[in-house]
């Protein structure tokens, strides 16, 4: 079935400058200049295959505004607030772990954050059946006064603290598919027991030390934080079995009124910086269980905002696989890779995924409800 979405991007988002390093590392020393692993392009070359394509012709284009600095501060500390803004103002540097701010980040970021604002309210207030914003600099590193892994502000904290404080929306899921633990996402709601957060990524990667399974929240949101940590080599069948174990009994008990993704499409095989196996038709495969669900549970108000995903040439392919499920328009376009993966056995459930996915549930049973089978 066609729906109706939005589509949130700007310009400025592409000049967003991190500078030359290597992979995510500055240069210098035997580290010889290079493109910066968290760069325009994989996002630009996304938004340009939606328009070759296609596709743009079927989605709404939104244009985001900047989240004022009463919204970032749903979040985030004054302080560090301020020194996003010191440091773009002077040109260069560091907002803590990995987070590089350049000249004019800060009013980027401030539009990167109120472009996932856009999304929600958006979808909430019925413009658009559901929607992507293609935002940049991502955010679900960010702690409240710690800017990392190339995150500056919280993007999806903020615009689900945003949907509770002024859209009247009370219960809110978030599912973060991307291949890094959203520590910063997880630390804004880990005592809520209104926010569902829910975490695959590929175990022990970054950051260390956060995304345990062991993890399940703390005060009045114990057992709303939900981490499922995948072992390297995770494919399609690995992801989709985490999603029918635990996403979706979890999600039918708690009922959220939306669903929020962090779209990172760094679990995708020709990532740099992760060693997961998911294809396109993966992504594919998730984006559909995530739009019928959200069909299911809260009148398919579901946004995901794009997140990190660092192979230029592929990352394109999977987030369009992903707004066609969302939109339900299929374009001719297909995977242009397939040949070279077509033996991997991305579509096998290996004992040790299933182990994986199946401790989480050990754990988490004691929160939700996993007898019956889904």
């Amino acid at each position: 079935m066609e729906k109706k979405t939005g589509f949130i991007c700007d310009e400025s988002y592409f000049w967003h400058n991190t500078g030359n390093g290597a992979l995510f590392m500055p240069p210098g020393g035997y580290i010889e200049s290079d493109i910066h692993g968290e760069n325009p392009a994989t996002k630009r070359r996304f938004k340009n295959l939606l328009e070759r394509s296609g596709l743009m012709k079927q989605l709404i284009q939104i244009a985001p505004r900047s989240a004022t600095v009463e919204e970032i501060k749903y979040y985030h500390t004054e302080e560090y607030i301020h020194r996003v803004k010191e440091l773009s103002d002077a040109g260069f540097g560091d907002a803590g772990e990995l987070a590089i701010v350049g000249k004019e980040s800060y009013e980027i970021a401030l539009l990167s954050a109120g472009g996932a604002i856009t999304a929600v309210e958006s979808v909430v207030k019925g413009e658009v059946d559901n929607a992507y914003a293609l935002t940049r600099p991502p955010g679900h590193h960010a702690e409240a006064d710690l800017g990392m892994g190339f995150c500056l502000f919280n993007n999806v904290a903020i615009a689900a603290k945003y949907a509770r404080k002024e859209l009247g929306i009370q219960k809110v899921m978030i599912l973060d598919w991307d291949v890094h633990h959203g520590n910063g996402t997880e630390s804004a709601f880990y005592d809520d027991p209104n926010v569902l957060f829910i975490s695959l990524h590929q175990e022990r990667l970054y950051p260390a030390g956060r995304g345990r399974a062991e993890d399940v929240g703390k005060g009045k949101g114990t057992g709303k934080n939900v981490n499922i940590p995948l072992p390297a080599g995770t494919g399609n069948a690995g992801y989709m079995y985490a999603m029918r174990e635990i996403v979706q009994p979890v999600a039918e008990q708690f009922k959220p009124e939306l669903i929020i993704i962090s779209a990172g499409q760094d679990p995708g095989m020709f990532d740099p910086l992760a060693r997961m196996m998911i294809n396109a038709d993966g992504f594919r495969q998730m984006a559909r269980f995530m739009v019928d669900l959200a069909d299911e549970l809260c009148d398919g108000k579901i946004v995901a905002c794009h997140e990190g995903g660092y192979s230029t040439a592929y990352v394109p392919f999977c987030s369009l696989a992903i707004v066609e499920e969302m939109c339900g328009h299929r374009t001719d376009v297909e995977d242009p890779f397939a040949e070279g993966f077509k033996d991997l056995p991305i579509e096998e459930l290996y004992d040790i995924q299933r182990e994986f996915v199946n401790k989480v549930k050990d754990i988490q049973s004691a929160y939700w409800n996993f007898s019956v089978k889904v």
